[in-house]
């Protein structure tokens, strides 16, 4: 696995922003006045809402998230692998994904509700957070494009949604989407053959890297 020497190159590409991120303290969203009541029977990318989610251990960590059953999660379970092995490990408390509340800033925190959305560690990566000086450093935003890559278009992350809120990963197509289920058949391979998948992968070998600008 090459679990272990990704996440060096992680903490030592990233030592910098993290140093910055540690004297400022935690990032706090600003006060927004634009929260309100999602109403609809189905959340912004057109999945219906769920009253109940089923709960779902990420693999390697001591983590647990609500997620809608099936292909979805899978694939989201798959993103927070990845950010797990290849970023820093998950904690409790940092991952985020079914609720009921129907209180939102944005339209896209709506896909909460139907359990096709995650937030990983919402609280360093909140909704309009000033993503130059307090987001994302280039390490673990190289690895995010590498995940993107992977989930070929299924996968839309809220780094490049406005308002920008990097912790926010969601299903980008309605049910039905045979896409959705070919990505998930294939994870299902790479999580059933040793030596692919999660925990197996370097974002950062000119590969990657090559293949992440390709997807952009």
């Amino acid at each position: 696995m090459t679990t272990s020497l990704t996440r060096r190159r992680v903490l030592s590409l990233g030592a910098g922003a993290a140093i910055a991120v540690a004297a400022a303290g935690p990032a706090q969203a600003a006060p927004t006045a634009n929260e309100r009541a999602w109403t609809k029977s189905e959340s912004e990318n057109g999945w219906p809402t769920l009253d109940q989610a089923r709960e779902f251990r990420v693999e390697g960590t001591n983590v647990d998230v609500s997620l809608r059953e099936g292909d979805v999660a899978t694939v989201l379970l798959y993103v927070a692998r990845r950010f797990a092995y290849e970023v820093d490990m998950l904690m409790p408390g940092d991952l985020q994904g079914h609720t009921t509340d129907r209180k939102f800033d944005s339209a896209f925190e709506s896909n909460h509700l139907s359990g096709t959305a995650i937030a990983i560690r919402p609280m360093h990566y909140p909704l309009g957070a000033d993503v130059k000086n307090t987001g994302m450093s280039k390490a673990e935003q190289i690895v995010v494009t590498d995940i993107l890559a992977d989930c070929e278009g299924i996968i839309v992350w809220g780094g490049q949604l406005q308002p920008v809120k990097q912790s926010h990963f969601q299903i980008a197509v309605e049910p039905g989407d045979s896409r959705l289920k070919n990505l998930a058949d294939r994870i299902q391979g790479w999580n059933n053959t040793p030596g692919r998948g999660a925990g197996t992968i370097d974002a950062f070998a000119p590969a990657s890297r090559r293949r992440s600008a390709r997807s952009r």
